[in-house]
């Protein structure tokens, strides 16, 4: 008993916060009049990010919550911290993708994520790859872009063009007058 008391003021003077694996309470999620606003690390809301609300766990924290009701669950990041009697405020997306968006609030478990350590992308051994064939085609002399091209005066047509249009709007704007 004594030595769980020194534990716990060792752990509130040290700055650390004892967190349990997982926790079971009730969850919300953001109104849309929070779309675009700050969040507590910075960022703004969208309602369409995976993102949270949790009064304990760090910024930047990845949770997995599980919908006790369906057991449909999303991997969300701790963005903002909540205040409320609820354990975890979702943004809209997760929301939904658990399947909470009809109730409104519903009881989830939330525990923190660990992404397994493996490679995002492994080539097969067995898998051969094409062999590539990096032939120059031969080009056409005759090409030359169009602002490359002259008239017989030596003048790029592109540019007697553009004359010829500044041209045309000075005679409309002295017909104006």
């Amino acid at each position: 008993m004594i030595q769980k008391f020194f534990l716990i003021i060792l752990l509130t003077l040290t700055g650390c916060t004892f967190l349990p694996a997982q926790e079971k309470g009730m969850a919300s999620y953001y109104s849309n009049r929070m779309h675009g606003r700050r969040m507590s690390d910075g960022t703004r809301y969208h309602r369409d990010s995976l993102t949270c609300a949790h009064k304990r766990y760090p910024l930047g924290t990845m949770l997995k919550v599980t919908n006790l009701k369906n057991n449909r669950s999303v991997v969300v990041k701790v963005t903002d911290r909540c205040g409320s009697r609820r354990i975890i405020d979702l943004s809209y997306a997760a929301a939904k993708q658990i399947g909470m968006i009809s109730a409104g609030i519903t009881m989830v478990k939330v525990e923190k994520y660990n992404a397994p350590l493996t490679a995002p992308f492994k080539i097969e051994d067995h898998d051969e790859l094409p062999e590539l064939d990096f032939e120059v085609t031969e080009s056409d002399g005759d090409y030359r872009p169009i602002w490359m091209k002259t008239d017989d005066d030596g003048n790029a047509s592109h540019e007697i063009k553009a004359q010829n249009r500044h041209e045309q709007r000075a005679v409309s704007r002295r017909r104006r007058k």
